[in-house]
């Protein structure tokens, strides 16, 4: 498996699905050469869907891409009987390949993860491709490289994963591990051409969380770098980085009692940065809310870089929903309602 997949968001109507939404962003993704999407990841908040909505969301995308690009369900838990039975519905959606986050708060081990969590799954599902996602940072759990190679040989099913461990010695050993046959996917926007232009890693791709906004732009940076045209992926990496690092957007908040540290995790910047856009995107759920004055200002001055060195990247978002990206990034009206008036 390999080039650029968008990590989806789930756009919500006030607290519903958005379902015409919905098809509008994937349709976007298609028309901008995107090579699958992941639906119900952690990007598309998972954490705060009712398996049932996962089920709904997972057809209708199954359906929008039949045919067309790869699909992708977020099916991993941290049991692997719901794991099981949200693989299994996925599979009768129509959805190709399943992503299996490590599971998390319990903690299993290595050894347990790969013989209770994803061998059940992978054995279950022989003709669905199994992608384990590999983010120690939110999970506290991590499968190894050699669990992981493990599972490779054992199951043929097993031939990807998505890397987002931050570390390059543990994708280095994957790929030693693994062998050449085997695909890493970037799960870190920023990380991406560093981790395919690594002669001891050669991922082949990224699930992206950018590309969400900036499809043709990302895809274009994965293809040059697996066409060998390193300058030319490089070039766009820069144009694209100021985005790439408000995954998450950290800032230092005043409070009556002291400075506090804020880290406004994934998919809080990306959803408010596409509402600003006019793209279907509505709010997080809860426990995610908005992100501070500070916050939105810091991820605006990002967008605008972007946009001012760049514009032509936005041609794209901007032809497709009909926006104009200049006056929705600098009138403030279109940012009403998006941030916390006080911490």
């Amino acid at each position: 498996m390999k080039g650029c997949f968008t990590a989806l968001i789930t756009p919500f109507n006030g607290n519903a699905l958005d379902n015409e939404g919905l098809d509008r962003l994937v349709a976007y993704q298609i028309q901008n050469g995107i090579s699958g999407i992941l639906v119900a990841g952690t990007t598309g908040e998972s954490p705060t869907l009712t398996w049932e909505e996962h089920h709904r969301l997972i057809k209708r995308v199954a359906e929008d891409t039949r045919d067309r690009v790869l699909c992708i369900a977020g099916t991993g838990s941290n049991n692997t009987q719901e794991a099981l039975d949200a693989t299994r519905l996925a599979a009768e959606a129509g959805a190709e390949a399943v992503l299996l986050v490590d599971p998390y708060y319990n903690g299993p081990s290595s050894l347990e993860i790969r013989r209770e969590y994803i061998a059940p799954v992978a054995e279950a599902n022989p003709g669905v491709q199994i992608i384990p996602y590999i983010i120690p940072g939110r999970t506290g759990a991590q499968l190894m490289p050699e669990d992981l190679a493990l599972l490779s040989r054992k199951y043929g099913n097993v031939k990807t994963v998505k890397e987002a461990t931050g570390s390059l010695e543990n994708m280095r050993r994957t790929r030693t591990c693994c062998g050449d046959g085997f695909s890493i996917l970037s799960g870190d926007d920023a990380m991406t051409l560093e981790m395919m232009t690594d002669p001891a890693i050669r991922a082949a791709g990224v699930i992206s969380v950018y590309s969400n906004i900036l499809p043709k732009a990302v895809c274009d940076m994965v293809n040059y770098a697996c066409a060998g045209d390193i300058e030319s992926a490089r070039s766009l990496e820069a144009d694209l980085s100021p985005l790439f690092e408000m995954v998450t957007v950290k800032t230092t908040e005043q409070t009556p009692l002291g400075p506090v540290l804020c880290k406004a995790k994934n998919p809080l910047a990306v959803k408010t940065l596409m509402a600003i856009l006019g793209m279907p995107a509505g709010p997080c759920r809860r426990p995610l809310g908005r992100l501070t004055r500070t916050g939105l200002d810091v991820l605006l001055d990002a967008a605008r870089k972007v946009y001012t060195k760049t514009p032509q990247l936005f041609e794209p978002l901007a032809e497709f929903f009909g926006v104009d990206v200049e006056a929705r990034l600098n009138d403030p009206k279109y940012r009403e309602g998006l941030y916390y008036e006080e911490y």
